[in-house]
């Protein structure tokens, strides 16, 4: 979450006009993530999240985020439904962007998690694939492994203003990984970005799943590499935890066990959640506007998390040795 786009008092009131959830108290801007816009609204009868759409997020696939966020509340699932005005429509305009209003759901992100939180967390991954085993929709991961070239591309010999060396090293890593990529694995509709912050929980309990602007259909085993990678470490991505990653998947395998064949291709998709956020971090650190409302992540904290994951490979990458 983030806010690239101001919203005044007076075209919030309007927008909620539309709306049967009371007139506006008060808004506030979130500046956590990178993706969006949101703010925080407090009406007369609850509170809300207005979600602005903005940079990687196109309108066009707004309805397939809303069908699954539809799906997963109808099976039961903590997630945050978007709410639909007094006409039945749940996509708008503000301020020239797409935009939502979500229900705001109870609970907090935790920044270091215990082994409990995270089997908790691990558990509702499963639930979450589960739930989704019926769901038509599909959606391209456009920041999936096919993608991660283009990207790098795109990023340039500027990535060296970020690391010396960054540009090359990770050219090394993307042509590695695409040679073993286990596209044979079975593929469903995943979050592909459940970080402790798209989590809330009341102490060891699930209470929101949230943030599924980057859900698509990809490898069902990525999204646990993407949790472990993100859930298993510290801020920096140089301490490990490897209780609290041990413990995401064994809540996980109370819905799906992992295979002899899942346990070997893991580390090489949890390396590639590891590229996929240096390099879609390192394209915010390189072009985020200054006066965004907007945290940056540091790329090199998740490029530091590959020497965990395949030490081979990174004993070969000077920006990593």
């Amino acid at each position: 979450m983030a806010v690239y786009t101001q919203v005044s008092a007076e075209a919030l009131a309007r927008f909620l006009a539309r709306f049967d959830v009371g007139d506006l108290v008060s808004a506030k801007g979130i500046a956590e993530g990178v993706e969006n816009s949101n703010y925080l609204v407090e009406t007369t009868r609850d509170r809300f999240i207005l979600t602005l759409y903005e940079r990687r997020v196109s309108a066009g696939d707004l309805p397939y985020f809303l069908s699954l966020l539809d799906h997963l509340a109808a099976q039961g699932l903590p997630v945050p439904p978007a709410i639909a005005d007094a006409n039945g429509r749940a996509i708008h305009q503000v301020e020239g962007r797409p935009a939502c209003l979500i229900r705001f759901l109870t609970g907090v992100s935790v920044s270091n998690p215990t082994s409990a939180q995270a089997l908790a967390a691990g558990d509702a991954l499963g639930r979450m694939h589960a739930a989704l085993a019926d769901f038509p929709g599909q959606r391209d991961n456009n920041m999936g492994q096919p993608h991660w070239q283009p990207l790098y591309e795109r990023c340039g010999t500027s990535l060296d203003d970020i690391a010396p060396g960054l540009h090359r090293d990770l050219g090394v890593a993307i042509a590695d990984l695409a040679a073993i990529w286990p596209h044979h694995l079975p593929r469903t509709t995943i979050h592909a970005d459940l970080f402790p912050d798209n989590v809330l929980m009341l102490g060891e309990r699930i209470t929101g799943l949230i943030d599924f602007y980057f859900a698509c259909t990809d490898i069902r085993l990525y999204d646990l590499a993407v949790m472990h990678a993100a859930w298993s470490f510290d801020a920096t991505g140089t301490g490990h935890d490897a209780a609290v990653g041990d413990a995401l998947v064994a809540g996980y395998a109370r819905h799906f066990p992992l295979s002899k064949e899942d346990r070997s291709a893991f580390p090489g998709l949890a390396v590639g959640a590891c590229i996929r956020f240096t390099l879609s971090r390192a394209w915010d650190w390189l072009n985020t506007p200054a006066d965004a409302l907007v945290t940056r992540k540091d790329p090199l904290a998740f490029w530091r998390r590959v020497r965990m994951y395949d030490p081979a490979l990174a004993s070969r990458l000077p920006t990593l040795a």
